[in-house]
């Protein structure tokens, strides 16, 4: 099998999948056992509580803008909010793997209230990307999360860069990566609108048109309405930037840095799923901190596993792992940050900048 090993090393298997053995069999074996654990069940009181204890508190924080008037200890206000619109983010995502109910209908209702009522993105845009991430991660030319963008994730995109700023800084992308993801809860925001005005296909559009407006034109006139313009923006910013930096931080340990596959590769769905994605040590609290995402080898496994349930599959998945041969990786998350950081920062050197003589660049390098 043939992959690109940014930083990470892979145990090669045969093209059949470890020591001969059906790899089709191999997943079916491993959705047997963790079936017959009582994993794959829904846990609908866990969610509900979830969602009470989030809405309690975002009902807290508009208490205390209410309270804190004309007043920049508000913008610790906006950062809570950032927070806790990431919170209801996790829940909208599980709810769209199906993990909380067991009706899709069910689901789908929840899924998209969260996301276009409580955080302000287009659920039909985050099914339709998330999902083509999920059939191939790390998968060249079919995974979104890799498609090249403000940041590059291969050499070859990298290289690729015609703008000497971007150039710029797609070579210090690295360092670059945590500051550029305060802008990414705007973007988001924008994707997400420019999505559902778009001319492309987009699920239950005219509701999804009117659940975004009532959130963010109503969000904004409170904000602005309330506060002075200064403050109404810093608040606005703020919040914004902590809710980016926040949904960045979450997504990104589970597959940057990790291998990438050829478009053209067959690789069976157990080695696709687990050699591409990436653990996180850290217990309950990164339980809660990471929405379950720090589970992101069983999660890619079992997308409609509820979070509870996903620390006693590492177990079992871990060792099956083992047994077969596979590469399971697991690290801290601060180690995990060093490793994309330095992932990107390595793909990074190859955007030269445009107006460089290449011979002068080539040897340069070296």
């Amino acid at each position: 099998m043939s992959v690109s090993t940014p930083a990470v090393r892979i145990v090669r298997t045969r093209p059949g999948g470890g020591n001969g053995s059906n790899p089709t069999t191999e997943y079916s074996a491993l959705l047997h056992t963790v079936r017959e654990a009582g994993l794959l069940g829904r846990r609908r009181g866990f969610y509900i509580t979830m969602f009470s204890i989030i809405t309690l508190l975002t009902a807290a924080a508009f208490v205390a803008f209410a309270l804190l008037g004309d007043s920049w200890y508000q913008l610790i206000v906006a950062a809570g909010l950032g927070v806790l619109f990431t919170q209801f983010a996790f829940l909208a995502h599980e709810a769209s793997h199906r993990q909380v109910f067991t009706s899709g209908k069910a689901n789908d209702v929840t899924g998209r209230l969260l996301a276009n009522v409580f955080v302000g993105i287009s659920y039909s845009w985050w099914m339709t990307k998330h999902s083509r991430h999920h059939a191939n991660p790390n998968v060249v030319g079919k995974d979104p999360d890799i498609a090249p963008d403000f940041i590059r994730f291969r050499e070859e995109d990298a290289a690729d860069v015609k703008s000497r700023v971007v150039a710029f800084i797609v070579r210090k992308q690295g360092y670059l990566f945590f500051p550029l993801l305060l802008l990414e809860g705007l973007n988001l925001h924008v994707t997400s609108l420019r999505t559902v005005f778009g001319r492309g296909k987009v699920d239950k559009r005219a509701l999804e048109i009117t659940m975004l407006s009532v959130r963010i034109i109503g969000y904004l006139a409170v904000v602005f309405y309330f506060l002075p313009l200064g403050m109404a923006f810093a608040f606005v910013g703020v919040q914004l930037a902590v809710f980016g930096l926040y949904m960045g931080a979450s997504f990104a340990p589970n597959h940057k840095g990790m291998p990438q596959l050829p478009k053209e590769s067959k690789v069976d769905f157990l080695r696709r799923q687990v050699l591409t994605s990436r653990n996180i040590r850290g217990g309950g609290v990164m339980d809660t901190f990471m929405g379950g995402l720090n589970y992101q080898v069983e999660h890619h496994l079992f997308p409609n596993m509820p979070r509870p349930h996903l620390r006693r599959a590492q177990a079992i998945v871990r060792e099956y792992c083992a047994t077969h041969n596979i590469l399971y990786t697991e690290t801290t998350l601060r180690q995990s940050y060093s490793i994309v950081i330095a992932y990107l920062n390595r793909v990074g050197l190859a955007a030269r900048d445009p107006f460089d003589c290449p011979m002068t660049a080539a040897f340069r390098t070296r």
